[in-house]
């Protein structure tokens, strides 16, 4: 089986509709996909409606987070998206989201780079705005060459110039909110420090206990030696070890299924699970 658990549509910041990127998943040979946007649940109903045959998807969400001034990612699955306190959540911080792209823009205006709101907003379509429409514009205007080119110091990154902070839930009540949903969580891209700051491997212990599922191991951002050391502290603290795309469509140079989590983990996922069961391919529309 080949499993890719973290994937975006344009119900936020990826470039495939949710039916496009089943469709795509099914050609790149994949067996499970999730789609995981930010934030938001908005693209399932039409990625399950388009799932063709033989192609399992598992609901989920990335949800935006802050430990002690620094952002994180937790990937939530399989959690019941009509829970009222984790639905409440996810709306505070998705209406947070274009309050902070357009101050973003004003920062990036008063570094004199010409972006507007209104350009911001046509990329971002129906889609919970972020960073990465406001890179796509950057790129569009010849500041920098690619979106991860905008996520640095200079421009995007966390604490960069044109950085904006904006509402994100404490880790510790993500994973009891989504515990309490009947989900299962799993850290994002611990240690992807080009984003900026990462938190210490305490903070990952202490979310651990606090009921954290497992971390994200085999991503993009993480090298071959950040990854050796994820494995140990996933062996430490007894956490399962996913691996993903975090496919983008074209906004990111990542392939559907690049990187690909092992089918006990998944199973095991799946056993955890309480709020929704994956949803199997009957041909799609």
């Amino acid at each position: 089986m080949r499993i890719d658990l973290h994937t975006h549509s344009t119900a936020s910041d990826g470039t495939d509709t949710p039916a496009e990127l089943v469709r795509h998943a099914a050609a790149a040979g994949l067996d499970v996909v999730a789609l995981t946007d930010h934030d938001t649940v908005g693209g399932h109903a039409e990625a399950t409606a388009a799932l063709p045959a033989g192609l399992t998807l598992v609901t989920g969400a990335e949800l935006s987070c802050r430990l002690e001034g620094i952002s994180l990612h937790m990937l939530a699955y399989l959690f019941d998206p009509d829970e009222p306190e984790l639905a409440r959540e996810r709306e505070l911080v998705r209406d947070d989201r274009v309050p902070r792209a357009q101050g973003m823009v004003a920062k990036l205006r008063e570094l004199g780079v010409p972006v507007t709101w209104e350009r911001v907003a046509e990329i971002a379509g129906d889609g919970a705005v972020g960073r990465p429409h406001v890179a796509t514009a950057l790129v569009e205007l010849g500041v920098v060459d690619s979106v991860s080119d905008a996520f640095t110091p200079d421009w995007l990154a966390n604490g960069g110039r044109a950085y904006v902070e904006k509402h994100e839930l404490d880790p510790f009540d993500a994973i009891r909110l989504v515990k309490a949903a009947g989900g299962v969580t799993v850290f994002a891209h611990p240690l992807a420090a080009k984003r900026g700051e990462t938190v210490p491997e305490s903070a990952m212990a202490e979310l651990a206990s606090a009921g954290l599922d497992g971390i994200e191991v085999d991503h993009m951002d993480h090298d071959t030696a950040v990854r050796a050391r994820l494995r140990g502290i996933a062996a430490d603290l007894g956490l399962l070890t996913t691996g993903s795309s975090d496919y983008h469509g074209g906004r990111k140079a990542c392939r559907l299924g690049e990187y690909t989590t092992d089918p006990e983990i998944y199973g095991e996922i799946v056993r955890r699970a309480t709020g929704a069961f994956p949803v199997p391919g009957t041909g799609g529309s």
